[in-house]
């Protein structure tokens, strides 16, 4: 066994001399000898195929492979380095051996400006050593996602890498918590830290980011309150905080993000009130707090948030009634609302918002006759969701209109007699038996300005049954 790897090892190096060889004796540009050795071993560490080196002898001029580039050198015209290394099923797949691991001899390729590996380590376990990065002072993208057996801790000295623009890891293994060395990644645009096991606060170094533009840290189990930092982070177009335990108000500071577009705090304790200074947020598009417990009212502030794309609130214990701000915000496309203690009628001005495509406000204690337009409702069809709102009712027209009737779980409201018009023949007797029926909306005697517009006729009729049976 010994003889054959040091068999394998000698061809190895003459292959590299006879390359390195073959490129100083006739091609006016070159790869150091070291540097083409480290590739060949980094490359040799990941992929399955053991010919790899000799069918790419020339990786960087005339046997080129998608997952390498290269650029001249600005010190010396005459050679090539490294400059990219990509892994990935986009590449090749299975993108890497079982075996693969984080090799050192990354370190012999000081040009690095690029490194991303998708997909690769699956079985072995695999952690990011502390030292692996140490001499990257080039390398601007780092990104080692989606690989399951990549665990343990995110190393301090990644915050040493001062060109690195996007740090992505995504959706590993990583525990521990996130080391506020990181801070110092003044160039740093993207973090990703997504969907790993990080536990702790998010540190108040964060803050110091000046070039970030995307803060993703969410699907982790992170704690503590949100840093007031981040509201000095004038770059950020979006924050994706959601499903983590953090606990707290939103910092008022957050409304200093002028252009800010996506925020998402879904899925933790965060308590209310919001702050009214978030009406700075002056580009947001997505407001998603869900699952919250703010049990508050809804923050008039957002009728103020001209931008807004999609609002989503669901599950955040919010009281009191639908405000009719809504209806100003014409780039709405989507409206939750749902899973909370709103109280009294849904604003008809809802069904005249012309991009509005969804519609939830299931699951609260609204009451009253829905008097959304029709055509409103028969547009998004099934994504408008007004169930479990045992107050609410339709009326015998809209109910009568089977192509909108179908999409909605209310009662039909009563008329002036007092009686469910669900209780008179139906035309469709299978129809009939697909409506709800609620006890939970009585009528008065008075007048309803929905009663006042039956037909004047019926009116003096039922006016003249009341009279009769008062004196029975």
């Amino acid at each position: 066994m010994a003889s054959s790897l040091t068999l394998c090892l000698v061809g190895f190096l003459v292959l590299v001399g006879e390359v390195v060889g073959n490129l100083d004796g006739g091609d006016d540009t070159a790869m150091e000898e070291q540097e083409l050795l480290g590739l060949f071993e980094v490359l040799g560490s990941f992929l399955e195929d053991p010919d790899w080196a000799q069918v790419h002898p020339l990786p960087c001029t005339d046997t080129p492979w998608p997952g390498v580039q290269c650029e001249i050198s600005e010190e010396d015209p005459g050679f090539f380095h490294v400059t990219r290394i990509h892994i990935g099923p986009d590449v090749i797949n299975p993108p890497c051996k079982t075996s693969s691991v984080l090799p050192k001899s990354l370190q012999k390729l000081p040009y690095l400006k690029t490194l991303s590996i998708f997909g690769c380590f699956v079985t072995l376990p695999v952690i990011i050593s502390p030292s692996l990065f140490g001499y990257s002072t080039l390398l601007e993208h780092l990104s080692l996602e989606s690989n399951p057996a990549l665990y343990g801790e995110i190393p301090s000295s990644l915050g040493q890498l001062s060109n690195l623009r996007v740090l992505s890891l995504s959706q590993n293994n990583l525990t521990g918590s996130i080391p506020p060395e990181l801070g110092g990644l003044t160039n740093l645009e993207q973090l990703d830290l997504s969907y790993n096991n990080l536990t702790g606060e998010i540190p108040e170094g964060i803050g110091a980011m000046k070039s970030l533009t995307i803060l993703d840290l969410s699907w982790n189990s992170l704690g503590g309150e949100i840093p007031a930092s981040l509201g000095r982070l004038q770059m950020l177009q979006k924050i994706d905080l959601k499903s983590n335990k953090l606990l707290g108000r939103i910092p008022p500071d957050l409304g200093m993000l002028k252009r800010l577009v996506l925020l998402d705090l879904s899925h933790n304790l965060i308590n209310g009130p919001l702050p009214v200074t978030l009406s700075g947020l002056e580009q947001l598009q997505y407001f998603i707090i869900d699952q919250n417990p703010v049990n508050s009212g809804i923050p008039l502030f957002l009728g103020s948030l001209r931008q807004l794309v999609s609002i989503s609130l669901s599950g955040c214990g919010l009281t009191g009634s639908i405000p009719s701000f809504f209806s100003s915000l014409e780039n709405l496309t989507a409206l939750s609302l749902d899973k909370n203690s709103l109280a009294g009628p849904v604003p008809p001005s809802l069904g005249s918002l012309p991009n509005l495509d969804q519609l939830n406000l299931s699951h609260n204690q609204l009451s009253g006759e829905l008097l959304l337009q029709e055509e409103f409702i028969d547009r998004i069809g099934k994504r408008l969701d007004v169930r479990g709102n045992k107050g609410l009712c339709t009326s015998s027209k809209t109910h009568s209109n089977r192509n909108i009737s179908v999409y909605l779980k209310t009662p039909d409201c009563l008329d002036a007699n007092g009686s469910d018009n669900n209780s008179r023949p139906e035309e469709n007797p299978d129809e009939a038996k697909g409506m709800q029926t609620s006890s939970g909306y009585h009528g008065g005697i008075s007048l309803s300005p929905a009663e006042a517009r039956l037909d004047p006729k019926l009116l003096s009729f039922t006016t003249i049954s009341l009279l009769i049976g008062s004196f029975l």
